[in-house]
Protein backbone atom coordinates (compact mmCIF):
# COMPACT_ATOMS: atom_id res chain seq x y z
CA UNK A 1 0.00 0.00 0.00
CA UNK A 2 1.31 3.45 -0.95
CA UNK A 3 0.06 6.57 0.76
CA UNK A 4 -0.66 9.43 -1.63
CA UNK A 5 0.94 12.68 -0.45
CA UNK A 6 1.29 14.61 -3.70
CA UNK A 7 -0.71 14.51 -6.95
CA UNK A 8 -0.66 16.23 -10.34
CA UNK A 9 -4.05 16.95 -11.91
CA UNK A 10 -4.30 18.00 -15.58
CA UNK A 11 -7.58 17.05 -17.21
CA UNK A 12 -9.38 17.82 -20.45
CA UNK A 13 -12.51 16.05 -19.17
CA UNK A 14 -13.43 17.71 -15.87
CA UNK A 15 -16.23 15.20 -15.08
CA UNK A 16 -16.12 14.38 -11.38
CA UNK A 17 -12.81 16.18 -10.97
CA UNK A 18 -13.90 18.69 -8.32
CA UNK A 19 -15.31 15.99 -6.03
CA UNK A 20 -12.17 13.90 -6.45
CA UNK A 21 -9.91 16.87 -5.74
CA UNK A 22 -11.97 17.77 -2.67
CA UNK A 23 -11.27 14.32 -1.25
CA UNK A 24 -7.56 14.74 -1.95
CA UNK A 25 -7.64 18.04 -0.05
CA UNK A 26 -9.47 16.40 2.85
CA UNK A 27 -6.82 13.66 3.00
CA UNK A 28 -4.02 16.23 3.07
CA UNK A 29 -2.76 15.48 -0.45
CA UNK A 30 -0.81 18.32 -2.05
CA UNK A 31 -2.36 19.09 -5.45
CA UNK A 32 -0.32 20.44 -8.35
CA UNK A 33 -2.12 21.45 -11.51
CA UNK A 34 -1.75 22.93 -14.98
CA UNK A 35 -3.45 26.21 -15.86
CA UNK A 36 -6.87 25.15 -17.20
CA UNK A 37 -7.48 22.56 -14.51
CA UNK A 38 -6.03 24.86 -11.85
CA UNK A 39 -8.64 27.53 -12.64
CA UNK A 40 -11.49 25.03 -12.21
CA UNK A 41 -10.09 23.78 -8.90
CA UNK A 42 -9.50 27.24 -7.46
CA UNK A 43 -12.97 28.40 -8.50
CA UNK A 44 -14.34 25.47 -6.49
CA UNK A 45 -12.33 26.56 -3.46
CA UNK A 46 -9.82 23.72 -3.71
CA UNK A 47 -6.27 24.48 -2.67
CA UNK A 48 -3.84 23.70 -5.48
CA UNK A 49 -0.38 24.81 -6.61
CA UNK A 50 0.41 25.66 -10.21
CA UNK A 51 2.89 23.45 -11.98
CA UNK A 52 4.95 26.59 -12.66
CA UNK A 53 5.25 27.19 -8.90
CA UNK A 54 6.19 23.55 -8.37
CA UNK A 55 8.93 23.46 -11.03
CA UNK A 56 10.08 27.07 -10.67
CA UNK A 57 9.72 27.56 -14.43
CA UNK A 58 6.74 29.28 -16.09
CA UNK A 59 4.71 27.52 -18.78
CA UNK A 60 6.67 28.10 -21.98
CA UNK A 61 6.02 28.33 -25.71
CA UNK A 62 2.27 28.97 -25.49
CA UNK A 63 1.84 26.10 -23.04
CA UNK A 64 3.69 23.54 -25.15
CA UNK A 65 6.21 23.09 -22.34
CA UNK A 66 4.91 23.00 -18.78
CA UNK A 67 5.10 19.51 -17.24
CA UNK A 68 8.17 18.32 -19.21
CA UNK A 69 10.55 19.07 -16.36
CA UNK A 70 12.97 16.98 -14.24
CA UNK A 71 11.14 17.95 -11.03
CA UNK A 72 8.03 16.31 -12.47
CA UNK A 73 9.54 13.21 -14.03
CA UNK A 74 12.15 12.53 -11.34
CA UNK A 75 9.33 12.75 -8.81
CA UNK A 76 7.33 10.23 -10.84
CA UNK A 77 10.05 7.83 -12.00
CA UNK A 78 12.26 7.59 -8.92
CA UNK A 79 12.43 4.27 -7.10
CA UNK A 80 11.59 5.05 -3.48
CA UNK A 81 13.79 2.36 -1.93
CA UNK A 82 16.79 3.05 -4.19
CA UNK A 83 19.42 4.91 -2.13
CA UNK A 84 20.89 6.71 -5.16
CA UNK A 85 17.45 7.89 -6.33
CA UNK A 86 16.64 9.19 -2.86
CA UNK A 87 19.99 11.00 -2.57
CA UNK A 88 19.62 12.60 -6.01
CA UNK A 89 16.07 13.71 -5.28
CA UNK A 90 17.25 15.38 -2.08
CA UNK A 91 20.35 16.88 -3.70
CA UNK A 92 18.27 18.66 -6.32
CA UNK A 93 15.49 19.66 -3.91
CA UNK A 94 12.88 17.52 -5.67
CA UNK A 95 9.81 15.77 -4.26
CA UNK A 96 8.08 12.45 -4.86
CA UNK A 97 4.81 12.56 -6.81
CA UNK A 98 2.45 9.73 -5.89
CA UNK A 99 -0.46 10.20 -8.30
CA UNK A 100 -1.09 11.58 -11.79
CA UNK A 101 -4.64 12.37 -12.85
CA UNK A 102 -4.53 13.15 -16.57
CA UNK A 103 -6.98 12.66 -19.40
CA UNK A 104 -6.57 13.65 -23.00
CA UNK A 105 -8.74 15.40 -25.54
CA UNK A 106 -9.70 12.72 -28.10
CA UNK A 107 -8.03 13.21 -31.48
CA UNK A 108 -11.38 12.49 -33.17
CA UNK A 109 -12.87 15.43 -31.26
CA UNK A 110 -10.08 17.70 -32.45
CA UNK A 111 -10.40 16.57 -36.06
CA UNK A 112 -14.19 16.97 -36.05
CA UNK A 113 -14.13 20.69 -35.34
CA UNK A 114 -15.70 22.63 -38.23
CA UNK A 115 -13.04 24.03 -40.52
CA UNK A 116 -10.14 22.68 -38.48
CA UNK A 117 -6.80 22.48 -40.27
CA UNK A 118 -4.11 19.81 -39.85
CA UNK A 119 -1.84 22.43 -38.29
CA UNK A 120 -4.49 23.16 -35.64
CA UNK A 121 -4.85 19.46 -34.86
CA UNK A 122 -1.07 19.09 -34.55
CA UNK A 123 -0.94 22.07 -32.18
CA UNK A 124 -3.41 20.38 -29.81
CA UNK A 125 -1.72 16.97 -29.70
CA UNK A 126 -0.81 16.27 -26.09
CA UNK A 127 2.82 15.58 -25.22
CA UNK A 128 3.29 16.39 -21.55
CA UNK A 129 0.15 14.62 -20.35
CA UNK A 130 1.04 11.43 -22.19
CA UNK A 131 4.59 11.58 -20.82
CA UNK A 132 3.32 11.95 -17.24
CA UNK A 133 0.91 9.05 -17.63
CA UNK A 134 3.63 6.82 -19.05
CA UNK A 135 6.08 7.79 -16.28
CA UNK A 136 3.47 7.09 -13.60
CA UNK A 137 2.37 3.82 -15.17
CA UNK A 138 5.97 2.62 -15.58
CA UNK A 139 6.50 3.27 -11.87
CA UNK A 140 3.12 1.95 -10.67
CA UNK A 141 4.77 0.29 -7.68
CA UNK A 142 4.88 3.76 -6.16
CA UNK A 143 2.65 5.96 -8.35
CA UNK A 144 -1.02 5.81 -9.33
CA UNK A 145 -1.87 6.92 -12.90
CA UNK A 146 -5.55 7.79 -13.38
CA UNK A 147 -6.68 8.44 -16.94
CA UNK A 148 -10.38 7.56 -16.77
CA UNK A 149 -12.83 9.69 -14.72
CA UNK A 150 -14.98 6.59 -14.29
CA UNK A 151 -12.32 5.28 -11.90
CA UNK A 152 -12.68 8.19 -9.45
CA UNK A 153 -15.39 6.57 -7.28
CA UNK A 154 -13.43 3.33 -6.76
CA UNK A 155 -10.20 5.20 -6.08
CA UNK A 156 -11.97 7.51 -3.64
CA UNK A 157 -13.54 4.54 -1.85
CA UNK A 158 -10.17 2.84 -1.43
CA UNK A 159 -8.37 6.01 -0.37
CA UNK A 160 -10.99 6.64 2.31
CA UNK A 161 -10.69 3.06 3.54
CA UNK A 162 -6.87 3.15 3.56
CA UNK A 163 -6.61 6.69 4.96
CA UNK A 164 -5.09 8.13 1.81
CA UNK A 165 -3.45 4.98 0.50
CA UNK A 166 -3.88 2.88 -2.62
CA UNK A 167 -3.16 -0.83 -2.88
CA UNK A 168 -0.61 -2.41 -5.21
CA UNK A 169 -3.43 -4.17 -7.09
CA UNK A 170 -5.27 -0.89 -7.67
CA UNK A 171 -2.14 0.85 -8.95
CA UNK A 172 -1.40 -2.05 -11.30
CA UNK A 173 -4.92 -1.94 -12.76
CA UNK A 174 -4.65 1.82 -13.21
CA UNK A 175 -1.29 1.38 -14.98
CA UNK A 176 -2.80 -1.17 -17.36
CA UNK A 177 -5.54 1.27 -18.27
CA UNK A 178 -3.15 4.20 -18.63
CA UNK A 179 -0.93 2.35 -21.12
CA UNK A 180 -4.02 1.21 -23.03
CA UNK A 181 -5.32 4.78 -23.29
CA UNK A 182 -1.99 6.27 -24.37
CA UNK A 183 -1.63 3.53 -27.00
CA UNK A 184 -5.13 4.30 -28.30
CA UNK A 185 -4.27 8.00 -28.37
CA UNK A 186 -1.18 7.40 -30.50
CA UNK A 187 -3.10 5.06 -32.80
CA UNK A 188 -5.73 7.75 -33.31
CA UNK A 189 -3.02 10.24 -34.29
CA UNK A 190 -1.54 7.73 -36.73
CA UNK A 191 -4.97 7.09 -38.28
CA UNK A 192 -5.55 10.84 -38.63
CA UNK A 193 -2.20 11.26 -40.39
CA UNK A 194 -2.95 8.36 -42.73
CA UNK A 195 -6.21 10.02 -43.81
CA UNK A 196 -4.91 13.60 -44.09
CA UNK A 197 -2.94 15.36 -46.78
CA UNK A 198 0.35 16.88 -45.58
CA UNK A 199 -0.01 20.47 -44.31
CA UNK A 200 1.65 23.15 -46.41
CA UNK A 201 5.23 24.04 -45.62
Amino acid sequence: MTKVSRAILSCHDKTGLVGFAQLLNELGVEIISTSGTLSVLREAGIHATSIAEFTGVPELMNGRVKSLHPKVHAGLLGVRDNKLHVEQLQAYDMKWIDMVVVNLQPVSELAARPGVTPDEVFEQIDIGGVAMLRSAAKNFRYVAPIVNPERYPAVMHEMRALEGGLSYAARFRLAQEAFSWTADYDRAIARYLESTAPPSE
